[in-house]
């Protein structure tokens, strides 16, 4: 409402929206067909609906709340908004309504709602169904359907109230229209939805917030500007001290560069020293072992000469001849001694695998007395079993045991006859009760006809008591009517003979050949009439049809209209990105082949995505083999080292090693001497009996060393 005090312009140059027209078709106690439509024009600038109640006043401000803001009456969930389709006999009840109104800048707009209620069974089912806002733009129809936009936001903006305001005050529904009496809570809410104050709060609350956001922003700022200020005076006193520090670093590289300089000449005659040095040592080592040497062979030579009992004086060649004597001896003792060693190694393995034939002998003999003292006890206990089983059928001779193999056989003789005595006994009762058993099935069979019989027999009578007694109560009920109504039944006695009378009147003042005309006459006009009704129907037919094909056309070409706008909108929002994407606008059949590469593309890419898995699968599927491999491995090690720690206990397998290693290279340098003395011994002929002793006891002298 305007107030009085405003000024005449303001009122003047205000835009209002205004509602011209409406119609209803399928809601409430609106029809469903066609024929009852209804079209409600507004006038300007009041409009008064008069009617008795149940007329559709109430629908008609209900009808304007849904088509404006697409909200239903209270109370309501769609279902009962739409025309009953038990009412109309139809299974499918279509309501429809349209408004035509001028929104706030003078444009012509046209708003359609439409809905779908089906009856399955007991239930109804409610649908909205596609709603289509349509505006005149330089004299073209211009539609949005609800798939691309939203209805309700566009019937605001198009009317320049809100929605609120829309609910609560101008389609108010009488049931909701006492709210500005409701509590102070629910009153507050509805005025801020029609002030729209809720806007304002949340901008103030999002002040607020944002407020509180930045001062925590500036303190962090701020703190972080102090943090900073304290890094840049440490990074410039960091600095300064670099460069003293590099300053440093120069004058001690020229330091370096000038005492390099003064050493290497240095170093040069240094190791011309070294050199020097090292030839002299090595000289006087060599003296000091030849030294060595010489005394080491002079005291052999001397104890040899005091341990000598008895001085050869033969020749050379007898003590040459001696010596190969003793050698050949040697070899026939080293040979003996290697065959001997050979037969002892023999008689060890053989010793070994007679050991294991024992052990495996003690190991069968002992399963085999196993099997002994089982196969004994299981004798005893077949005797216990003879002997109960005996003792159970009452058969004599089975009272010692053991039992002889005699025994035994007769035995089982007597129990296989027993048992097959028990058996054909067995099948006499098995067939007695079966025989029993068919006697009193067929007993129980005919029991249960006879049962069935009667109960057919107690349902008939109790149908027919049933029958009788409706019968009789339809009987008394007549009886009551016709005692209740004998004043009715004299009454029409009396209009009867009045009738009678009338009727013979009527005879008398009439004849037959004129009655039997004024039938015939009537007979032809109602045929005339049967006639044109048919024609009219016929023709009703065919205008419902064409009708209903204009419908259909109209439909159609407006959902062509809209599909073709839809696609227009499609290709304008994408035509940058598939500009963007194949570098021009494809038609159609280039847009399918595109695809179709796309998709030979991508199913590439698949297989190999394929390949490649597999490929991994496999690589995977490897690398498991070849941890467990590893675990195996590392198990295997474990289980050695226990076995191996069991079998040598804690020792230090490092030192025995390295004390191994020792023993083979002293064996090795022993050998290396005894072949040393065998290539000696060649040419010992050349030397005098002296040189013969000194090289001697040089050898001895080299073994005292290596036992020492």
């Amino acid at each position: 409402p305007w107030s009085a005090k405003a000024p005449k312009k303001y009122h003047k140059n205000c835009k209002m929206s205004k509602i011209e027209k409406m119609s209803i078709l399928g809601v409430r106690s609106f029809g469903v067909e066609d024929k009852d439509k209804q079209v409600i024009s507004f006038f300007s600038p009041l409009t008064v609906l008069v009617g008795p109640n149940g007329a559709g006043k109430t629908t008609i401000i209900e009808c304007l709340k849904y088509i404006t803001t697409g909200d239903f009456p209270p109370g309501s969930k769609g279902n009962t908004f739409v025309h009953d389709p038990k009412v109309a006999h139809e299974t499918d009840v279509r309501a429809q309504i349209r408004l035509q109104f001028r929104d706030v800048n003078g444009e012509l707009i046209a708003v359609q709602r439409s809905m779908l209620c089906t009856q399955k069974g007991k239930k109804s089912e409610f649908k909205t169904l596609e709603g289509v806002i349509t505006r005149m733009k330089h004299g073209e129809k211009v539609s949005l359907s609800s798939k691309c936009a939203e209805i309700d936001r566009e019937m605001i903006t198009a009317l320049g109230v809100s929605k609120a305001v829309l609910i609560n005050v101008i389609f108010c529904h009488q049931e909701e229209s006492n709210w500005p009496l409701s509590e102070g809570k629910a009153l507050k809410q509805k005025f801020d939805e029609i002030f729209s104050a809720t806007r304002y709060i949340k901008v103030l609350e999002t002040l607020r917030q944002l407020r509180l956001k930045q001062g925590q922003r500036v303190k962090e700022c701020q703190m972080e500007l102090k943090y900073l200020k304290q890094n840049k005076e440490k990074s410039q006193e960091i600095q300064e001290l670099l460069s003293t520090k590099e300053s440093q670093l120069a004058a001690s590289k020229d330091n370096v560069q000038s005492i390099e300089s003064q050493i290497e000449p240095l170093e040069n005659h240094l190791m011309d020293i070294d050199t020097n040095l090292g030839k002299v040592m090595k000289l006087d080592n060599d003296i000091k072992a030849l030294d060595s040497r010489k005394k080491q062979m002079e005291e052999d030579n001397h104890e040899l000469q005091e341990k000598m009992e008895q001085v050869f004086q033969g020749t050379d060649e007898q003590l040459r001849e001696m010596y190969q004597n003793h050698q050949r001896t040697v070899r026939e003792k080293e040979r003996r001694l290697n065959d001997c060693q050979r037969e002892l190694e023999r008689a060890n393995r053989e010793c070994q695998r007679l050991n294991r034939q024992k052990s495996e002998l003690l190991v069968e003999q002992g399963r085999l007395q196993l099997q002994a003292d089982r196969h004994q006890q299981n004798i005893k206990t077949r005797d216990s079993y003879v002997k109960a089983l005996a003792s159970y059928l009452e058969m004599d001779g089975y009272d010692r045991t053991p039992f002889s193999e005699r025994q035994l056989q007769s035995f089982n003789a007597q129990v296989k006859e027993r048992q097959e005595k028990d058996l054909e006994a067995l099948n006499q009762v098995m067939r007695d009760f079966q025989e029993r058993e068919t006697l009193k099935q067929n007993a129980i069979d005919e029991i249960r006809d006879k049962k069935t019989g009667l109960e057919r027999t107690i349902d008939l009578k109790m149908d027919l008591q049933n029958k009788k007694q409706q019968e009789l109560r339809s009987v008394k009920s007549d009886l009551q009517k016709l005692e209740g109504s004998s004043d009715r039944l004299q009454e029409l006695e009396q209009e009867l003979l009045k009738a009678e009378h009338e009727l013979q009147s009527a005879v008398e003042s009439s004849t037959v050949d004129t009655l039997k005309a004024d039938v015939l006459e009537l007979q032809r006009e109602k045929g005339e009439l049967d006639r044109a009704q048919r024609k009219l129907d016929q023709e009703m037919e065919q205008l419902n049809a064409h009708t209903m094909a204009r419908t259909q056309m109209e439909m159609l070409k407006k959902d062509k209209a809209d599909k073709e706008e839809q696609v227009r909108k499609i290709k304008s929002r994408h035509q940058d990105e598939l500009g963007s994407l194949l570098g021009y606008f494809p038609n159609k059949r280039q847009l399918e082949d595109w695809i179709h590469a796309k998709n030979k593309e991508i199913n590439h890419t698949r297989d190999k995505l394929y390949k490649l898995t597999k490929d991994l699968a496999s690589k995977e599927q490897n690398k498991n083999h070849i941890s467990t491999e590893i675990k195996r491995k590392e198990q295997q090690l474990a289980n050695y080292e226990e076995k191996l720690f069991e079998v040598c206990g804690s020792q230090d397998f490092e030192s025995d090693l390295s004390k191994l290693q020792d023993d083979i290279e002293k064996n090795s340098k022993q050998r290396g001497e005894h072949n040393m003395i065998n290539s000696i011994t060649h040419y010992i002929g050349d030397y005098n009996c002296t040189h013969k002793f000194r090289l001697v006891s040089v050898i001895r002298s080299m073994r005292r060393g290596k036992k020492q």
